[in-house]
């Protein structure tokens, strides 16, 4: 594969910079873009999201046999190794997802089981020994956990050699990863030396914060917005997230250039502009990013309506009752599963959180008459909606 009309180096740094949080080292980084401007040859990026939008060719790596092993970053104690099922189980949603943000056409699709499941007993002795003790103890859960005495299993140590090793196989010219895996990355680094190759540059990134504003975001915490989730739950949970936490979102998970973004907070920190409206702005550009810019759009577009202009949304399930006497309205909100109790629905009622057709309603003991065929809109809170048939 070859290029040769990369933008001027500068340019790349400054986009591939943006929401970084170190780059190993900057200079031999600008060095590989040079000399990548000069051959026409793009560089080899691990996880490369951004070097793809410059041109280079980004390498999705699955790590389908390091997975068996596990990886024990972060971890206070030795984590059970994945089964080669749950694996290839996993190996299949990551590729769902990660084609949401990558072009295929320009994607590298490797698993390291390629490489590594040959390796011999021999080799994997001759990598071994390519890194110290004591340079592995230095790796931060590896040292709390010996300085606590709970237990390292020897398996442990191999994971960030494999890794490294991968980094040899793939004649990375550059890796990302979180913070969190700089240990990992360095490592890649030496190996490569080790092997005779040109050491790959590092980036790490920042772990983004998950929708509580507290604690990086997490599945098994609850507090994340999946890529693919309808898009009108993508939009409500990035209008969850606090005002502060915004700019980060805006940092890292936007196109937007840096001075784009300082300026949209200056306007908010003048007044100009309501954080609702550019937290709105955010939703938008994420749900487009992974949906579509058309879904953006819808959902943008629904959220103003329901949760700005309290109208029903474009799409409100619609609930089908038979004929017959009337019913208590409490009653018909329990049983739409629109509130959990009877005496919920009258707490609903006296705070005015109940309409019929976009009227209030105040009398908790009103009856809903469907005794004729009727057709009508109710709405419960300010998120939920039915429009009722009664035939």
């Amino acid at each position: 594969m070859t290029q040769t009309n990369f933008s001027p180096v500068e340019e790349q740094l400054a986009y591939l910079k943006k929401g970084a949080h170190e780059i190993i080292r900057e200079e031999g980084l600008r060095a590989k873009l040079e000399k990548s401007r000069k051959t026409g040859k793009p560089l080899r990026a691990k996880l490369g999201v951004d070097f793809q939008d410059m041109g280079h060719l980004a390498v999705f790596l699955i790590g389908d046999f390091t997975a068996m092993v596990g990886d024990p970053t972060g971890q206070s104690e030795t984590r059970p190794p994945l089964s080669r099922e749950q694996v290839q189980s996993n190996a299949k949603t990551y590729l769902e997802q990660v084609f949401k943000i990558l072009d295929p056409a320009k994607t590298e699709i490797r698993y390291n089981s390629e490489w590594l499941d040959k390796l011999t007993s021999y080799d994997i002795i001759r990598l071994a020994a390519k890194y110290r003790v004591a340079r592995m103890l230095e790796r931060e859960d590896f040292h709390n956990r010996l300085v606590n005495q709970q237990p390292i299993a020897v398996h442990e140590f191999l994971y960030p050699l494999l890794v490294a090793y991968d980094s040899v196989v793939l004649e990375a010219d550059v890796e990302l990863g979180a913070t969190e895996q700089k240990f990992n990355l360095l490592m890649g680094r030496e190996i490569q030396r080790e092997y005779g190759q040109e050491s790959q540059v590092c980036m790490t990134m920042p772990i983004l914060v998950g929708l509580d504003g507290s604690r990086k975001m997490s599945k098994s915490l609850g507090n994340y917005v999946g890529i693919t989730e309808p898009p009108q739950e993508m939009f409500g949970k990035m209008m969850s997230i606090p005002d502060d936490l915004m700019w980060s979102y805006y940092e890292l998970v936007t196109d937007r250039t840096e001075k784009e973004i300082a300026d949209l907070k200056s306007e908010v920190d003048r007044g100009k502009l309501h954080p609702m409206e550019a937290k709105m702005k955010l939703a938008e550009e994420v749900v487009g990013v992974f949906q579509g810019p058309e879904a953006g759009r819808k959902a943008a577009e629904n959220f103003q309506r329901v949760f700005r202009d309290r109208q029903a949304p474009a799409e409100a399930p619609t609930q089908k009752l038979a004929r017959g006497p009337a019913k208590k309205l409490t009653a018909l909100l329990v049983e739409l599963n629109l509130v959990p109790s009877k005496s919920e629905a009258e707490r609903l009622i006296k705070q005015g959180g109940i309409e019929i057709n976009e009227q209030r309603v105040d009398d908790f003991r009103k009856d809903v008459d469907l005794t004729q065929p009727a057709e009508f809109l109710l709405r419960a809170g300010k998120k939920k909606f039915v429009r009722i048939i009664v035939e």
